[in-house]
C-alpha cells in the first residue's frame, strides 16, 4: 500500500515545483531573453537572476508598450547623493507578463526581513513566486550577509522566510521558496532543512555543493535523498541543482534520489534546448538556438552588452562566428555576421531605438576573424526608453495598459493559465 505524501497547499496564483525541470537563477545569464528562450525550448519554470532587495525598493513600475514588458526602473546617481534626473532610467528588472508571468520565480538577495517584504511587494503581483537566495557564494551575493552567508545565520534566514510567508504569500497568493547549498556534514544540513521547511515555504532547492566548492568540482549527491525525505515529511517540494545536464538527465536523477524537480544552470546557459526531451530530437544546433535568442533580445530591446555576453556563451569558442560576434557592436552587425538576413531590417530598427550605431563593429567578416576575443559586457544598467512618440510596437500582442504607472497595482492583468510560447 502506497502512502500519499503530505503536500503544503499551493496558493491560488502560485506554482507547484513538483515534476518540473527549471532554469536556475543566473546573474547576466538569467535576463529576460534567456528566460524566454528556455521557455521556448520547454523549461517548466524560470528563475530570474538574484536581485538585491535594496535595488528594487524605490523603483518605479512601468509598462513598456513597444515590447509588452513590465520594467522596474530608477534614475542612476553615478556617484552623486541624489539621482541624476538628466539621465535615462536604469532597468532593474524586466518581465514579459504574457510569455513568462505564470512561469517566473523572482529570486531575491536579502538579509533583512523587513526589506525582503518591502522588495517583494514591488513584484509579487507580476510573478508566480518569490525565492530567497541562500546559496550563492560569490562576493556580490554574500555582501552584507546575503546569499550563502545566510547558511551561517539560520535564525535570520528563517525570520526572512516567515516574514515573506506571513506578509506576501497570503496577500498575493503566491508561494515562497528558498535555495540553499549543502553544509559540511549531513547532520548540519539536516538541522537546517528541518528548520526551513517549518517556516511555511512551498519549495526548497538544494544545490549539491558546499559553499567553498566551485562549478568545476563535481556535485555531491550523498545528502540529497535525506534532504528530499525531510521536505516530503513537511509537504514541501524539493528541487535538486548541480550538474544537471538536460531534461532527461534531470528526470533520471529525480527518480534516483527522490526529489520533486531538477534545476539546470550551466548547460542551459550554453544551449537552452537542453530542456527538450530526447524524444524531441535532443539538443538543437547552436545556430538555431542563437537565432531564436537574437529574436527574443530584439523583441524586448535587451541591452546589447548583455546580448553579446550570452551569444559568446552559446556560440562554441572554436567556431569562426565566435570571433566575429566578439567584435560586433550592434544588432545589425550580429545579424549580418551570422547570416540572419531576414532579421537585418528589424535589427536596424532596434539599434535605432536603443541609440546604437547599426554600423558598429567590423566592416567585413575577414576583419572580424582577425580580431582577438574581447570580454563581453556584463548585464545591468539597461536604459529604458519611454519616448511619448514611440514608433509602432515591435510585437503586437495586445497589452492594453497605460505606458507609465507606479508600482502598487499591476497594469497588466495576468490571465489564468497563460500558455508558454510554442
Amino acid at each position: 500500500m502506497t502512502t500519499e505524501l503530505k503536500k503544503v497547499p499551493i496558493p491560488r496564483r502560485g506554482v507547484d515545483y513538483r515534476g518540473k525541470i527549471v532554469l536556475a537563477p543566473m546573474v547576466r545569464s538569467g535576463e529576460l531573453p534567456s528566460r524566454l528562450l528556455a521557455l521556448h525550448y520547454g523549461a517548466d519554470l524560470v528563475w530570474g537572476p538574484e536581485t538585491v532587495d535594496k535595488a528594487m525598493i524605490g523603483t518605479t513600475r512601468k509598462v513598456h508598450q513597444e515590447t509588452n514588458t513590465i520594467m522596474w526602473t530608477r534614475k542612476p546617481s553615478q556617484g552623486a547623493k541624489q539621482p541624476r534626473e538628466d539621465l535615462k532610467d536604469n532597468i532593474i528588472y524586466q518581465v514579459h507578463p504574457e510569455k513568462e508571468g505564470r512561469n517566473l520565480i523572482f529570486q531575491m538577495g536579502t538579509a533583512n526581513p523587513e526589506l525582503a517584504v518591502e522588495a517583494a511587494r514591488m513584484v509579487a503581483a507580476d510573478v508566480a513566486g518569490i525565492d530567497v537566495n541562500a546559496g550563492c557564494p560569490k562576493p556580490f551575493s554574500v555582501h552584507c550577509g546575503m546569499g550563502a552567508a545566510l547558511l551561517k545565520t539560520p535564525d535570520l534566514l528563517c525570520s526572512i522566510l516567515e516574514a515573506l510567508v506571513k506578509n506576501i504569500a497570503s496577500e498575493y497568493e503566491i508561494g515562497i521558496s528558498v535555495k540553499i547549498r549543502i553544509l559540511e556534514t549531513p547532520a548540519e544540513t539536516e538541522a537546517l532543512v528541518r528548520r526551513l521547511v517549518d517556516t511555511g515555504i512551498t519549495g526548497l532547492t538544494v544545490h549539491c555543493r558546499t559553499t567553498p566548492m566551485r562549478p568545476r568540482e563535481a556535485a555531491i549527491r550523498e545528502q540529497l535523498r535525506m534532504v528530499a525525505d525531510i521536505c516530503h515529511e513537511a509537504g514541501v517540494a524539493c528541487v535538486m541543482n548541480g550538474d544537471v545536464e538536460s531534461r532527461d538527465h534531470g528526470l533520471k536523477l529525480m527518480e534516483e534520489y527522490g526529489t520533486d524537480g531538477a534545476m539546470i544552470a550551466t548547460c542551459a546557459e550554453k544551449n537552452s534546448s537542453c530542456f527538450r526531451s530526447g524524444a524531441d530530437g535532443g539538443p538543437a544546433p547552436w545556430k538555431e538556438v542563437v537565432e531564436h535568442y537574437v529574436r527574443y533580445c530584439m523583441e524586448v530591446q535587451n541591452k546589447f552588452g548583455n546580448t553579446k555576453y550570452l551569444l559568446c556563451q552559446i556560440i562554441p569558442g572554436k567556431q569562426r562566428e565566435y570571433k566575429m560576434i566578439s567584435a560586433c557592436k550592434s544588432y545589425t552587425k550580429v545579424c549580418e555576421m551570422l547570416g540572419f538576413e531576414n532579421l537585418v531590417d528589424l535589427a536596424r530598427d532596434v539599434d535605432e531605438r536603443l541609440g546604437i550605431d547599426p554600423a558598429g563593429g567590423p566592416k567585413n567578416k575577414s576583419q572580424a576573424q582577425k580580431q582577438t576575443n574581447k570580454s563581453a559586457m556584463a548585464a545591468g544598467g539597461q536604459k529604458a526608453d519611454f519616448r511619448p512618440n514611440a514608433k509602432k510596437p515591435l510585437s503586437e500582442r495586445g497589452v492594453t495598459a497605460q505606458q507609465t504607472e507606479t508600482n502598487p497595482a499591476p497594469a497588466v492583468q495576468l490571465a489564468e493559465g497563460v500558455a508558454m510560447p510554442a
